[in-house]
Formats: structure tokens, sequence, C-alpha cells
């Protein structure tokens, strides 16, 4: 792809990537098809090392933005937040995947409990729930301590969204520069 070439999918508020020599800029909800995108957006731009997540208020499937964490991770990218973007929700745990993860002054990091849009959320679930330890085993695995979890369900109800501070940032050691 040439600088400054876009690819969008998933309609109007799909993924958005924008690549720009060796930083990729993403913008939209990740979908379930984030692991193909990526993973395109790296075959046609192998001097990809970093992704800038602009604007990304979720996703619509907690697993692909999982396994899309996984592949930045192993591919050894490096994550950012824009100044003054944002990432809600799905889009913290994709900006999870980063080596190196850092955060522009100005940026949004919002947190909530989730639901599966039906009668089932993590407040419906007992604590030792199989679920949960899905989510848990993650954010050990990208370096971020179990408590990150368990704080994001009480931040906000999964209609809501609570944005972190700095300090807290720091402390749950979503940002490691």
């Amino acid at each position: 792809m040439e600088a400054n070439q876009k690819t969008a999918s998933n309609g109007d508020d799909g993924l958005v990537i924008d690549v720009e020599k060796n930083t990729a800029y993403l913008s939209g909800v990740l979908g379930a098809d984030l692991v193909k995108q990526l993973s395109d957006m790296i075959r046609k731009n192998p001097n990809v090392t970093e992704l800038v997540l602009v604007d990304v208020p979720g996703s619509v499937d907690q697993q692909a933005t999982m396994e899309g964490a996984r592949l930045i991770r192993r591919l050894g990218l490096n994550t950012r937040i824009a100044s003054t973007g944002y990432v809600l929700s799905g889009g913290v745990d994709l900006f999870l995947g980063g080596v190196k993860r850092s955060i522009g002054a100005g940026a949004g990091v919002g947190v909530h409990s989730w639901s599966d849009g039906t009668k089932v959320s993590a407040k419906s679930l007992n604590q030792a729930d199989p679920v949960h330890a899905t989510y848990v085993n993650f954010y050990l695995e990208m370096g971020v301590p179990e408590r990150f979890y368990w704080f994001s369900l009480e931040a906000a109800p999964a209609d809501r969204v609570y944005f972190l501070s700095p300090e807290e940032v720091y402390d749950f050691q979503l940002a490691t520069e």
C-alpha cells in the first residue's frame, strides 16, 4: 500500500486503517474480521512498527479483539493512543497488545463492565465463572494486573463509560512509557 492509502471495511462505522510510512492509524469499531484486517495491512506494509489508535469506540467481537491484540504482540508492534484520541472498551484491549504502549497527552481511555447483549453480563456471573478467567488471563498475558479487570467491571455499567485518570492508567500498567 502506498502512503496515505486507506483500507476500510464493515461499512461506515467499521475499522479504517490509514498507513503512513511505518505507522498505521486505526479508527472505528473493531469487528469480527480484525485479525484478517491487521494481517492484510502488515502483509502489504511490512515496514509498519507502530499502531496509533485514533478513535476506537469499542468492538463487536471480544474474541477477535483479544486475538488481534495477541497478533500485535507476536509481531512486536508498539501501540499508541493519539493525543486527543480515545479508546473505549475493546479498544483498550487492542491497545494492550503493544509491546511498548504510550498514550498521548489529552487521550481518553474508557472502560466499563461487559454484556453480551442478552441477559448475560459480567455482573450476572459468579466471580468464579470461567468467562472471567478468559479476561483475567488475557490481561495477565498483556502484562496488566488482574485487578484491572475487576476494576473495569465496577467502574461503569455496560451502557456507560468510565474514563481513567492518568494515575489509574499508570497504576494499572496500561502504558509502558
